[in-house]
């Protein structure tokens, strides 16, 4: 009846050429997402939500990544 979630793993790569990593955030209540746009479609592929700096780093630390840029 009351099931546990199965814990969701990240997707372990993406393709520099087309996609960049992107941390869209709210200027209303301060949410953060990492994540993947495209570079060709403009379309934004959410990866996790941020929430301390160690999510942050988590993120670019699985992904390889040195500089993320943010979106308002």
């Amino acid at each position: 009846m009351f099931l546990k979630k199965a814990k969701q793993t990240l997707p372990q790569s993406y393709n520099a050429q087309t996609e960049k990593p992107v941390l869209k955030c709210s200027i209303c209540n301060g949410e953060q997402v990492a994540g993947f746009k495209n570079l060709h479609t403009g379309a934004f592929r959410e990866i996790m939500l941020i929430r301390t700096s160690a999510d942050l780093q988590q993120f670019k630390d699985t992904y390889d990544i040195t500089e993320i840029t943010k979106e308002y």
